[in-house]
């Protein structure tokens, strides 16, 4: 403590210890508390004292991703001292003095303010990939949730969109657990020690993401207390607890229980006798926990009962007081109802979430239809990948919880650790709060309307308009249902087209889509249509739109083994006059109406002979093979076929451009980077003097401003009211500049086991506009800027009510 401290007055207390690992000595971890210090002088052996708030918030980053710092901060956060302290944002955190006080400022900086050290020289050579070059794929996804949950935190976003906000964190959070946190369970369990190209082994990856969620969570239940406590109640949106109530609402909602929710309910028992096993906890449902007893001397018994999911979240209050009641309140005063005769020792709410990746032979599969179905049918008896409680829950009864969800039949048996348990200070799973959102009609409350508008002209046909140029559409500014829909309806129609194609990734429910295209087979028309089956979470719904085309006669494929066809786009044959000629449309949104009024995205209309060629190529490779297309491509970007060598090629034409004293500028706006070569590609770029500006919405692997590396490279993210969804590519290309718009983002996923495509724009009103979305959002001072260390910092914090994004899921 002298040498470390320059004292030996304190408290210290051995809070853990970490076992030896591959990398990594065995580690004690001690907490020193009220250490005297002189906190205006300069730290001995050259430390700097940093906030825990701050450690936290930076672990597994470029700055704080030692394996031995890891696994001691792993420990220190599942006591009851680091949590506490690191719950808060950063800037509400006072920096802690000797005896609770506060320091002098000067004695602290944050982990961000550091300078950016010096790489080392192997490091600097993009061609030799270094851990040192890449954030964190993971961390960086947890960043963009900090990003949602300071969006709920802002007092400038509408009352209504804040709850929605912190629903959306929590949804996010479910998907990020079910298909990250699972996957690297899955590789934990299987051995798998290989290293992220950061540097962390899956078991490092999953400590860190421990450390940095357990303080969010509890700032989202601040964020959410202060809402409820505060402008919400002033609104007269209040969520009340049974002790509220009066005689006359308890008893409305008695009557609601009784007739609505007891026959929907059923009491699940755990005790020694036969046939009360353990039950089986259905993935992300809420819960309660019941502990009973048969009298008042009799052992205590365990059972659960879970909340009917086809029931709102929140019930009316009813009578004077207004408000809402959440469904296990109601429950919970009604446990006696359900357990007659017997003894209600406590009761508290829970929930698991459950790895949800599935895993399918697609080569060996008599029938893709079934193999899919029969995945998942299997998904709900995933292993358990998360516990949530809540917080009022006692030791004994989580451990309980924990203990028998470790004895599942699953590959992943004993997973399940304390680090996976996750305490809610309010109602388990804020993602029920979208109901509150959306079932008040307070328009003053909320972001204005927005009037889409039509992008076609009234008294022409879509063909007659494309016959004239491109159009470019900007959803949900420019409506879905005047332009795609009305595009694909228009084909049905009418008798000079002969055929249409098109592929849907996440189509949703039925739509008018849907409708055309049965119209158009139901009139003659060669109707083919690809149904990607293995869009996570919604192949149930995808297996049901190929079935139901199938039915009205249209030409349905449903898979390309080993690969997954995320292009949005659609081809239309006409016949006129004796020729034939082709219109097209190449998107970066789904086919979906409900998502095209939520997400912003772009789509090309175009009758260009070369590019709608290559469209006509493409859909015969998707009709006539079951493997990766192997046409070649005149104009168009096409993956896994040609697109990763034709972004490298375009970004080292820059680099020539820069070296040859040209200039040298890329432009791109994405939802994610995380391709190693891509990255590579800038990094060499920026080196030979390109100015790189990239807006990235969600994960960002690539480290900007990086002295040696990456000083010309910015990085934003830009979050709001809409889905920032859309793909826009731009390279200056010494003064002949390239436009490119598509559905591939700058991951492995779209660049390497997914069928992409991307267009080049080369209409100039469609160039301007283009122009013009990217230079809103690079200059927009609401963006978050990246650091080289992978943190963001927000500008300052206006909200355009028009502004963009805030989902996960693309």
């Amino acid at each position: 403590m002298r040498r470390l401290f320059g004292s030996v007055e304190g408290e210290t207390r051995l809070i853990g210890v970490v076992r030896a690992g591959d990398r990594r000595p065995a580690v004690e971890v001690w907490l020193v508390r009220r250490l005297r210090r002189n906190l205006t002088a300069a730290p001995p052996g050259g430390l700097q004292w940093f906030t825990p708030a701050d450690v936290v918030a930076r672990v597994g980053s470029p700055v704080l991703r030692d394996p031995t710092t890891l696994s001691a901060l792993a420990v220190a956060a599942r006591s009851e001292l680091v949590p506490e302290w690191s719950a808060a944002p950063l800037d509400s955190v006072p920096p802690a003095g000797p005896t609770g006080g506060t320091t002098d400022e000067t004695s602290r900086v944050t982990l961000s303010e550091l300078r950016v050290p010096a790489l080392p020289p192997r490091a600097l050579d993009p061609a030799r990939q270094a851990p040192d070059q890449f954030v964190n794929a993971l961390l960086s996804s947890l960043e963009f949730n900090v990003r949602v949950l300071e969006l709920a935190e802002d007092p400038r976003v509408p009352l209504l969109a804040r709850l929605r906000f912190l629903a959306i964190f929590s949804t996010n959070l479910d998907q990020f657990f079910m298909v990250d946190v699972g996957s690297l369970h899955h590789q934990v369990a299987a051995g798998v020690v290989e290293r992220s190209p950061d540097g962390l082994t899956p078991a490092e990856q999953l400590d860190a993401i421990a450390i940095r969620l357990h303080p969010l969570i509890g700032r989202q239940y601040r964020c959410f207390r202060a809402l409820v406590q505060g402008p919400l109640a002033a609104q007269g949106i209040r969520i009340r607890d049974w002790t509220e109530l009066d005689p006359g609402e308890r008893a409305g909602l008695a009557r609601r229980f009784a007739d609505d929710v007891a026959p929907l309910l059923t009491p699940k028992a755990l005790t020694r006798a036969p046939g009360h096993a353990f039950p089986h906890l259905a993935d992300r449902r809420v819960s309660l926990a019941v502990m009973l007893r048969d009298g008042p001397d009799g052992p205590p018994h365990f059972a659960t009962v879970e909340l009917p999911p086809s029931l709102p979240r929140f019930l009316a209050a009813g009578g004077d007081g207004g408000g809402v009641v959440a469904l296990e309140t109601v429950v919970r005063a009604h446990l006696g109802t359900l357990f007659p005769g017997r003894e209600i020792v406590e009761a508290h709410a829970f929930r698991v979430t459950r790895s949800g990746d599935i895993q399918l032979d697609e080569l060996g599969a008599a029938s893709f239809v079934q193999a899919v179905a029969e995945e998942v049918r299997l998904r709900p008896w995933g292993p358990v990948v998360r516990l949530e409680v809540d917080r009022a829950m006692p030791p004994g009864l989580r451990e309980l919880l924990q203990r028998e969800l470790r004895f599942e039949e699953s590959e992943l048996a004993s997973a399940l650790g304390p680090s996976d348990v996750y305490a809610a200070d309010g109602p388990v799973h804020l993602g029920a709060l979208a109901e509150l959102a959306t079932g008040h009609s307070r328009p003053e409350l909320d972001y204005p309307p927005l009037a889409a508008r039509d992008p076609f002209p009234a008294g022409r046909t879509v063909f007659a308009a494309l016959d004239s140029g491109d159009v470019l559409v900007h959803h949900p500014h420019d409506g879905f249902a005047t332009s795609f829909e009305r595009f694909i309806a228009e084909a049905a129609e009418d008798p000079a087209v002969a055929a249409i194609k098109l592929t849907l990734y996440r189509p949703g429910g039925p739509s008018p889509v849907g409708e055309a295209l049965r119209r158009a087979a139901a009139r003659g028309k060669d109707v083919s249509v690809f149904v990607e089956l293995k869009a996570r979470f919604d192949e149930e719904l995808n297996i049901g739109w190929a079935q139901s085309l199938e039915a009205a006669g249209i030409h349905v494929m449903t898979g390309v083994a080993t690969l997954k066809t995320h292009a949005k786009i659609a081809l239309v044959i006409r016949r006129t006059d004796g020729r034939t000629r082709r219109y097209a449309h190449v998107g970066s949104g789904n086919y979906n109406p409900d998502t095209a009024r939520l997400y912003t995205d772009l789509g090309l209309f175009t009758a260009d002979e070369a590019i709608t060629a290559d469209l006509h190529a493409l859909f015969n490779e998707l009709t006539g093979s079951s493997r990766a297309p192997r046409a070649t491509f005149r104009r168009l970007l096409v993956a896994p076929t040609n697109m990763l060598d034709r972004f490298l090629a375009l970004i080292a034409r820059e680099a020539e451009h820069a070296r040859a004293g040209r200039g040298g500028r890329i432009r791109a706006k994405l939802n994610g980077l995380a391709d190693c070569s891509v990255i590579g590609a800038l990094y060499r770029a920026s080196q030979a003097g390109v100015h790189v500006r990239l807006v990235v919405r969600g994960v960002c692997m690539l480290r900007p401003g990086v002295p040696g590396l990456s000083e010309r490279i910015k990085v934003v993210s830009v979050l709001g009211r809409f889905l920032e969804h859309a793909r826009i590519y731009y390279f200056e290309n010494g003064g002949a500049p390239e436009y490119y718009i598509g559905s591939a983002d700058w991951r492995p996923r779209n660049l390497r086991r997914r069928i992409e495509a991307v267009t080049p724009v080369d209409d100039p009103a469609a160039r301007e506009r283009l122009d013009a979305i990217l230079e809103g959002e690079l200059a927009d001072p609401g963006a978050w800027s990246l650091a080289s260390d992978g943190s963001y910092a927000r500008g300052v914090r206006v909200t355009d009510p028009l502004r963009t994004a805030s989902h996960s899921s693309a």
